[in-house]
């Protein structure tokens, strides 16, 4: 695809995260099962059911932009998921294992915040109202799952994982 424009850049970036995310549908159910604090299971579960919301919300976006839905391979969540399966695959106290669990997860969060962060710009920049907002609110879901992520390790997961 030739972008020739800021409109086409953003159509490829959408098709880039509407990937990752569908990758992730896949990857957390893993994380979840992996999990052994019952804190960080659920916090898996609930976001696996935001991530499945935010798909929807793409596909919307997809319709605002004229364009099926349709995603283009992101490399990027391809190597964060890899990742995430090498600490699952990893042995490891439980503690320590749920540490990494939610680096993994926060490093994909990070991910998710800047490319959604950059395309609510872009939907601003080009004027498409609703797009912005379908997109802001995904992006107010990563950030809040990111701050879970954080209390869950600096509260208790981490501190357990140092006296190991």
């Amino acid at each position: 695809m030739k972008m020739q424009n800021l409109a086409d850049l953003m159509y490829d970036q959408v098709r880039d995260i509407y990937d990752a995310e569908k990758q992730l549908v896949k990857a957390l159910p893993k994380m979840a099962e992996a999990a052994s604090t019952p804190e960080l299971k659920q916090a898996f579960q609930q976001h696996l059911q935001q991530t499945k919301g935010q798909v929807s919300r793409l596909e919307e976006v997809f319709k605002h932009l004229n364009h099926s839905a349709r995603g283009k391979t992101c490399k990027a969540m391809e190597g964060l998921v890899e990742e995430g399966e090498e600490i699952i695959g990893a042995k490891a106290e439980p503690e320590v294992k749920d540490a990494g669990l939610i680096a993994a997860a926060q490093k994909v969060e990070h991910y998710e915040i800047a490319g959604y962060g950059t395309l609510c710009t872009w939907a601003e920049q080009l004027e498409l109202g609703e797009v912005k907002r379908l997109l802001a609110e995904t992006l107010q879901e990563e950030k809040q799952t990111d701050q879970l992520l954080t209390q869950l390790a600096e509260r208790r997961i981490n501190v357990q994982s140092a006296s190991k």
